[in-house]
């Protein structure tokens, strides 16, 4: 099937599709995923294929206990255990003429499947996706969650709070049609972050359109404690960094502001103290704009209001701290080695 093909092929025929799930120390949260999706109402048949990586919380034994409750579902083994490798396993080990990633901790609204396939039809796109709705429990993912849906928290990615439906950088997930996949290569196994919005850069260089469709959700729990978010987003920063490094071009404002913000504060903090106070303006201007925007965020909730702040300086100064270091050290040098990449046209 070509991209200028409609998606829905035939009379009244829906093709086939292969749900592609990478997961590792997920057991909490794969069923309630792999749940989601079999929920939905696609007209057409699909399959599930979760690819599980190294874990020490029985994950695999969850995954094997409903796949032996539903033919549809499928165990791939990933010992890499790293995002990428699993998907592209997954992919390997399917044939459907499109291939839809979702995550062990994610969740399909309803239609989303169908709602993909049809807007694939529509555009002419390679890949389509939507919005990352994220939903916290706990006070403390509350506040991460309106942070990641908030311009001062994530800058200008629709993905992350909605927008007008159109081509995109790249978009949340992705429903994928096989063949550009296969012609691009897959995913970048030697990238432990940034894979998805790598892709999408090949496959916008390769001629495709990458669709945002604001209609389609995933709902998305944020990390539950601090620490898991600055090494999230120090992750984030840091392949983000190799992945400039490898596409120059698909450089974007938004991601020099946080390396910006924390290499200003930082300066201006140690000048302001040892020096001039003058200096301490800048991080006194940022933590005003911070408290700000909090009260904005957090919408009147005080539990939320009262986090922000810290949630956000995480954010920024991780994914900063990230971006300046780069890869480094045995497991990133590791992953960074060229490996084989395969996937089945």
């Amino acid at each position: 099937m070509s991209a200028e093909e409609p998606a829905q092929t035939g009379a009244g025929r829906w093709p086939d599709i292969s749900v592609v799930m990478p997961v590792r120390n997920d057991a909490p949260n794969v069923r309630a995923a792999v749940s989601s999706i079999l929920e939905q109402d696609y007209p057409g048949r699909f399959d599930i294929f979760v690819a599980v990586g190294p874990s020490t919380d029985g994950t695999e034994e969850v995954v094997a206990g409903i796949a032996r409750d539903d033919p549809r579902i499928h165990l791939v083994a990933n010992p890499a255990g790293l995002t990428a490798a699993g998907l592209n396993a997954a992919i390997a080990c399917s044939t459907g003429e499109i291939v839809a990633r979702v995550d062990g901790h994610a969740g399909l609204c309803d239609g989303y499947l169908r709602r993909s396939v049809e807007t694939l039809g529509q555009t002419g796109a390679v890949n389509v996706g939507g919005v990352q709705q994220a939903e916290g429990v706990t006070p403390f993912e509350r506040a991460v969650a309106a942070a990641m849906t908030s311009r001062f928290g994530v800058g200008d990615s629709r993905f992350h709070y909605g927008g007008a439906p159109g081509p995109a950088d790249t978009v949340y997930l992705g429903v994928f049609r096989r063949d550009a996949l296969a012609r691009v290569g897959g995913f970048d196994e030697t990238l432990v972050r940034n894979q998805d919005y790598e892709l999408n850069w090949r496959l916008r260089e390769a001629g495709g359109i990458v669709w945002f469709d604001p209609s389609l959700r995933v709902r998305y729990r944020p990390r539950a404690r601090l620490s898991a978010l600055a090494r999230q987003y120090f992750e984030y920063g840091q392949w983000k960094r190799e992945m400039l490094r490898r596409h120059p071009r698909s450089l974007r404002w938004r991601q020099l502001a946080p390396p910006a913000a924390l290499s200003a504060n930082t300066v201006c903090l140690l000048v302001g103290t040892a020096i001039s106070r003058r200096f301490l303006l800048v991080p006194s201007a940022y933590l005003i704009v911070t408290l700000v925007a909090a009260t904005v965020a957090s919408r009147g909730d005080p539990r939320i209001a009262g986090r922000l702040p810290l949630v956000f300086a995480t954010m920024h100064h991780a994914w900063g701290a990230g971006f300046l270091i780069g890869p480094r050290g045995s497991s990133a040098q590791a992953a960074l080695k060229k490996v084989t990449m395969s996937v089945k046209p």
